[in-house]
């Protein structure tokens, strides 16, 4: 079954009329102050129109599933969910029991258990198919939700197939209003529930596809120039990387060289459209440097630091960048994207741009199913968190790290501080070694048969220690690095904490003294 990216979306971005269609007058969007102007949803039609202003972009290929809750008599959105369609008519029953389920139950995390649903589904033809075919064809599929929804008490009251510019309704069978040809779509922008979005400042910014296209990796002949740049670079960067002493120096070199590029990206010249703004950067970006980048970012310390460029004047460019360094993780390096994917994800979240933040971090997912940092961060978008707790983490890592020798350690007057994970490089890096020195009879050049894919990571038996802070107060060098330990002196030691308040963190830890597999 596909599944893409969403689930539950913020709850209460507007207001719809009940299964009657009764014209009840309604604000849109519902956060308005009474006297705002109105919007009366009293047909199908405005329903499909109201769509692309609901999800902030134009869905394709997707069931949607928008709750309604009962305020003072009228329907009002609630949350909103969205899934691939799955190419397998098998996988339908699947597909609409997870979606209806995640809707409701996400619904009621946040005290507000939806009382009805109106479903869409959005699919353009294939070759030699019709919108009405379409129609037809996902047919069952929209029954099937409306099964899903019932079962959990939850009726659906409008169900629309959006296909070739026109919809059809599964609900509603009075031909003057849903005739069997479908309604066609009135053009983007011109309803009043567009203008009414406008002045309400929300925004429809195409489809998922042409915001996936910023992240993905380029398809051509630079790709070839690049990949060969990552090989270059590959085995003397993550030979540093596992070397204690050399972690730290190529922790400071991807760090500044960030820095850099960012400053160029941040005093470039503006353009018109994102993708004369990807082409931009792509130009400003070299293959080298890109390299040097990725490669750096596989280890999770430099990477925790450079998720800190998530406010103020340093973000925009920091997103710029990490948007032009997934799409530099081509051909054989794709697992790599995950710390650039992540990256963007962060800072798109943190800057307000949530939808952005979902597609960059299940893109990251993608990549790398077992990223942690991902993972983590993906969940608390779907469900609403406050990325300012994540915020205040990485102020204080950055204002501890900036402090003076001598001082009291910030970390350890952090309330509810949580051990950060180990700093390691991540199996990607480790494949990148691997992968280079591999031959084509799969024995590696030193003789070792090649591992299977599954097996890449850290040996048996290898471990990573944090350094610990000393006792006289002077810390770690900037990378926040330093030599592994033995199990002997790190028993004898404290544990080095975090500067995540209230248990915030960036990253993952196991056991005590335990390095981790999952990211």
């Amino acid at each position: 079954m596909t599944n893409h990216s969403e689930t539950t979306g913020p709850s209460d971005n507007g207001d719809i009329e009940g299964p009657e269609h009764s014209g009840r007058t309604v604000p849109f969007p519902d956060d308005q102050p009474r006297d705002e102007p109105q919007v009366t949803l009293r047909t199908p039609a405005e329903l499909a129109d109201a769509l692309p202003y609901l999800l902030g972009y134009r869905p394709e290929d997707s069931i949607v599933l928008v709750a309604l809750r009962d305020r003072d008599g009228r329907g009002r959105f609630g949350g909103r969910a969205r899934l691939g369609v799955p190419a397998n008519p098998d996988d339908w029953a699947a597909a609409a029991g997870q979606l209806a389920h995640g809707l409701v139950t996400g619904s009621e995390r946040r005290g507000v258990r939806p009382e009805q649903m109106v479903a869409y589904l959005c699919q353009e033809p294939a070759p030699g198919e019709t919108g009405r075919d379409v129609m037809e064809r996902l047919r069952p599929l929209a029954q099937q939700l409306r099964v899903e929804c019932g079962v959990l008490d939850v009726p659906v009251v409008e169900a629309l197939c959006v296909s070739a510019g026109r919809f059809w309704s599964y609900v509603c069978d009075d031909r003057a209003c849903c005739p069997a040809e479908g309604t066609p779509m009135g053009l983007a922008g011109t309803s009043v529930l567009a203008a009414a979005a406008t002045y309400a400042g929300i925004q429809v910014r195409g489809t998922l596809g042409e915001l996936r296209a910023r992240l993905l990796p380029r398809e051509s002949d630079v790709a070839l120039e690049q990949e060969a740049a990552l090989d270059a670079a590959a085995v003397p960067l993550v030979t540093r990387i596992l070397d204690d002493a050399g972690r730290s120096e190529v922790a400071q070199e991807t760090l500044h060289l960030a820095q850099r590029v960012m400053r160029r990206l941040a005093e470039a010249r503006p353009v018109s459209g994102t993708a004369a703004e990807d082409l931009r950067d792509d130009l400003l970006l070299g293959h080298d440097e890109a390299a040097t980048m990725i490669l750096g970012l596989q280890d999770r310390t430099t990477r925790d630091r450079a998720a800190e460029w998530m406010e103020g004047d340093e973000a925009a460019p920091a997103l710029r960048l990490w948007r032009a360094l997934a799409r530099r993780c081509v051909g054989s390096y794709g697992e790599h994207a995950a710390a650039p994917l992540t990256l963007a994800g962060w800072v798109a979240w943190s800057t307000g741009d949530e939808l952005e933040a979902r597609e960059a971090l299940a893109m990251a997912l993608g990549a790398d199913p077992d990223y942690l940092f991902a993972r983590l961060l993906h969940q608390a978008c779907n469900e609403g968190l406050d990325p300012e707790s994540v915020r205040r983490c990485l102020r204080a890592e950055r204002g501890c790290r900036d402090a003076p020798k001598g001082e009291p350690d910030g970390e350890k007057q952090a309330d509810g501080a949580a051990e950060r994970e180990p700093a390691e490089p991540s199996p990607a890096a480790r494949a990148s070694l691997g992968r280079r020195r591999r031959t084509r009879s799969g024995v590696s050049a030193d003789g070792v048969p090649r591992r299977p894919r599954a097996a890449r990571g850290r040996e048996p038996g290898a471990k990573f220690v944090r350094p610990r802070t000393p006792a006289s107060g002077e810390r770690p060098g900037p990378a926040r690095t330093g030599r592994a330990r033995s199990r002997a002196e790190e028993e004898k030691g404290a544990g080095r904490t975090g500067a995540c308040a209230g248990g915030a963190r960036t990253g993952d830890h196991g056991p005590k003294g335990a390095a981790s597999d999952s990211e």
